[in-house]
């Protein structure tokens, strides 16, 4: 192969402890929510700059909570900020790990994909005669659409699809 951008070996004997854990993060994180898209879009989003704002809010809040509506819920304003303060750190851990994780499914697709593409030419270049050519068309068939014929890859093109 000429490429092998990752080499990874995963040891069956770590799925299922590996999978335990998944199942204990669900269990641990029951209360995460999913949104739609839609309430995505509707909803007011905290950034950087509103963070400190929304801060100083609770703050002067709980110093001033005779002046706040009799319905305001203080303790719903502190639990939501204590809940974001414990879930950050454990947030990025898993955006890192996750980022890894995709990063290496992408770069496995790649090696793949340029291991068949090297099987492939020489399928095309050596294989004439000698056998091969059903395997070859076979291979070919991908690079074909249903329309009409698609021109084969040159291979080491990096295209894909």
């Amino acid at each position: 192969m000429s490429q092998n951008l990752v080499d990874l070996q995963i040891d069956t004997s770590v799925l299922d402890p590996l999978d335990s854990a998944i199942l204990q993060m669900e269990n641990s994180l029951a209360g995460l929510i999913s949104l739609t898209p839609e309430q995505r879009r509707g909803l007011t989003k905290m950034g950087e700059k509103s963070e400190a704002f929304c801060r100083a809010a609770l703050n002067v809040a709980q110093q001033h909570a005779g002046t706040m509506a009799r319905d305001f819920d203080i303790e719903g304003f502190q639990r939501d900020q204590q809940a974001l303060d414990l879930l950050r750190p454990r947030i990025l851990r898993i955006a890192h790990l996750y980022q890894r994780v995709t990063d290496t499914e992408m770069a496995l697709g790649s090696d793949l994909m340029a291991a068949a593409l090297e099987v492939y030419g020489v399928l095309k270049v050596a294989g004439k005669g000698k056998g091969l050519d059903e395997a070859r068309r076979n291979l070919g068939a991908r690079w074909r659409s249903s329309r009409q014929g698609t021109e084969e890859p040159e291979v080491g093109s990096g295209n894909s699809g």
